[in-house]
């Protein structure tokens, strides 16, 4: 049995291949979304909404579409893939089941379309469902982290460049890089919304030829229109036997580039929690075991779940990619077993990372004494170009002055590195080549940490805002 965070497996004797989405990974939401029973639903659903349409045209009588209609969802799964065993093709395997459930509407279902008028309009149909999925979590941790960066904009803490102590930032300045980061991801979302777009009825290479034999050039547009419009789907003008691929790209980058933003704010928790910082910690149940072998570990492994979810999320958005630059002329078949994988999966690795991350920011504790460690061990260092700026601006010479310091910052290192504490304050209060040009009541504002941040905690304060905005 698998505890509270993962859906149970359901599968009664465990002997065949059970995928880690199928139950690890993913809400039961997503999985829904990208379920078989959904599918097929889908594809009934359109089929009836295409049938109601030719009714009104006049292809189908009453009783045939009524047929239909009151059968859509008397359907039975098994009985596809049985059919299926024979046909060897899906989509012909559910028409051929629906019509045994609708034999009166069957001898018409499907009239002057092709596999991928159904098919793709109800894959765009999952993407929408998917992506409001994934917008609602984004929405939500967007919100949380403004809320830790306005908490924290003031609170200062050392910076690093190259894994080294840098100069002082602050704790909520920090936070805003990824916040903004996950900002732009949800305007990348906002974008990808608004051009998404679907096959509509256009037959067999996209140039609604069987449609117009049927019902003339104005009424077979006018058709795919209503279809649209009741699916609430937009169709492109223009395509070949699918939906433009390039469509798949769009959402697969999008959802790669939440996924990198994520990733970078995983991979630096893993190093703020290490043993050498530890000035962050991601959440840590009571009974929550860090290492079979060491009972002391405090292992990050929801950051690190993250960054290996991510690396799949991010390499997988490469194969839409191909599959938009691979398909030759009107269609070919090498992008269909892909996408059964990559499509969900890629959805529902993203929807554990972002419900992942919700958890882990909204609970990220933070060590207020350790970071005060850190600054005092390392923010001296920091004072240097300040004290090399005043030093100057009172006359003296930039580059005598920075080989003083240097030589002072590299025997504070010394002490530092020989496990004592950073002397370089005393050094540099001692020097009387800086004491020329430093008064004594000069030094004090000169290693105040406040003063090192710059804008960071406005800066901070102004994306909480524009977040807040965005959202609205």
């Amino acid at each position: 049995m698998v505890k509270k965070g993962y859906k149970i497996m359901k599968q009664q004797d465990y002997v065949d291949y059970l995928g880690p989405f199928a139950w690890r990974y993913g809400s039961d939401e997503m999985r829904q979304v990208f379920s078989v029973r959904k599918k097929y639903l889908l594809w009934r659903k359109i089929w009836v909404i295409l049938a109601k349409a030719q009714y009104r045209a006049g292809a189908l009588k009453k009783e045939e579409y009524e047929d239909l209609a009151k059968n859509e969802t008397n359907i039975d799964i098994a009985r596809i893939g049985e059919i299926e065993k024979d046909t060897h093709h899906d989509i012909v395997a559910a028409l051929k089941e629906f019509a045994e459930k609708a034999p009166l509407g069957g001898k018409k279902l499907h009239l002057g379309a092709t596999s991928m008028d159904i098919v793709d309009t109800a894959d765009s149909i999952k993407l929408k469902l998917a992506l409001r999925i994934i917008e609602k979590n984004l929405r939500e941790l967007l919100l949380i982290f403004a809320k830790k960066i306005k908490r924290y904009a003031d609170v200062a803490c050392m910076g690093y460049t190259h894994l080294q102590p840098a100069e002082p930032t602050t704790l909520g300045y920090r936070l805003a890089f990824y916040g903004q980061d996950l900002l732009q991801d949800f305007y990348l979302f906002q974008f990808v919304k608004s051009h998404l777009k679907t096959k509509g009825m256009k037959g067999a290479v996209g140039t609604s030829a069987s449609y117009i034999a049927l019902f003339g050039k104005k009424n077979s547009a006018q058709m795919e229109q209503d279809i649209m419009n009741e699916l609430g789907l937009t169709a492109f003008p223009v395509t070949h036997q699918t939906t433009p691929r390039k469509t798949e790209y769009w959402v697969s980058a999008a959802l790669a580039s939440t996924a990198q933003s994520l990733y970078k704010f995983a991979f630096d928790l893993r190093f703020m929690q290490s043993a050498g910082i530890g000035e962050w910690q991601e959440p840590f149940g009571q009974k929550q075991v860090g290492s079979s072998a060491m009972p002391f570990k405090k292992n990050p492994v929801k950051a690190e779940r993250i960054c290996s979810l991510a690396r799949l999320v991010i390499n997988f958005s490469r194969m839409s990619l191909d599959n938009a630059s691979l398909s030759l002329l009107e269609r070919t078949f090498d992008d269909s077993a892909n996408r059964r994988v990559y499509i969900p999966e890629m959805f529902m690795a993203l929807d554990e990372i972002l419900r992942s991350a919700i958890k882990m920011v909204d609970g990220l504790l933070i060590y207020p004494a350790v970071i005060e460690k850190n600054l005092q061990a390392y923010s001296p260092f920091a004072a240097t170009e300040a004290i090399l700026i005043e030093a100057v601006k009172n006359g003296g010479d930039r580059q005598r002055l920075h080989e003083v310091l240097r030589k002072i910052s590299l025997a504070a290192w010394q002490a530092v590195q020989s496990g004592k504490e950073n002397p370089l304050k005393a050094l540099l209060l001692e020097n009387k080549i800086l004491g020329r040009y430093i008064k004594k009541n000069g030094w004090t504002s000169l290693f105040d940490v406040s003063r090192q941040v710059g804008g960071a905690p406005q800066r901070s304060r102004l994306l909480v805002e524009k977040i807040k905005a965005a959202l609205a």
